[in-house]
């Protein structure tokens, strides 16, 4: 059985709700990051980066135990491995890759940079949290205007592009970020916030991290 090491945050979301869309059985192993858990030998041991998540499949390619980090290429050996959530081939192919990268590369470093400026820096810094969270409203803006267009970011069917802009979409209110003049992305995100393999998988990440 796959196993997955998490912890309720938004990188580490995404990996459950593409284990649940593709029907493939996993078990969550919790990786406490607020006591500092990923900074343990044990955990370095599977990444020495100390980031969560990471995916363990005993049943990789060519029957070889597969250790894999990075919630990307996660994203994208799930897609594979299931056959679901990627196409195969051409332009659609491409799209996914594109909003996948932009995600990567754009979304989530300005997200994480906004909420460490406005909840963590040891003291108050005005220009890097204008900077950071201005830059994640645009990015935001940029998929409200996709959206406007297509379904789904990176065309007409769920992909794990999806999944990936919705983990930090999921804690957009940790730094301020809101859909008010965004009706496309609301519809988005309320559209795979009900379907049931984001609520299996939200319910079962959320119940890792202690009360």
């Amino acid at each position: 059985m796959i196993e997955v090491y998490a912890f309720a945050t938004p990188n580490s979301i995404k990996v459950p709700i593409a284990l649940e869309e593709a029907g493939l059985e996993y078990t969550l192993h919790s990786v406490n990051v607020r006591a500092g858990d990923q900074k343990l030998p044990g955990f370095l041991a599977l990444n020495p980066n100390a980031k969560v998540p990471v995916l363990v499949d005993p049943h990789g390619p060519d029957g070889d135990t597969l250790l894999l980090t990075e919630s990307a290429a996660i994203l994208v050996y799930i897609a594979e491995k299931s056959g679901q959530m990627l196409p195969a081939i051409g332009t659609e192919r491409a799209r996914v890759f594109e909003q996948l990268f932009f995600h990567a590369s754009a979304l989530s470093p300005s997200f994480g940079q906004a909420g460490y400026f406005q909840r963590f820096a040891p003291e108050p810094m005005p220009h890097a949290i204008g900077r950071f969270l201005g830059e994640a409203n645009r990015l935001v803006d940029l998929l409200e205007a996709k959206l406007e267009r297509h379904r789904f970011v990176a065309g007409e069917e769920i992909t794990i592009a999806d999944i990936a802009h919705y983990g930090w979409l999921w804690r957009r209110e940790f730094i301020g970020i809101d859909f008010e003049n965004r009706p496309n992305l609301a519809r988005w995100f309320e559209a795979l916030a009900a379907r049931p393999s984001f609520q299996r998988a939200e319910h079962r990440l959320s119940a890792l991290a202690p009360t």
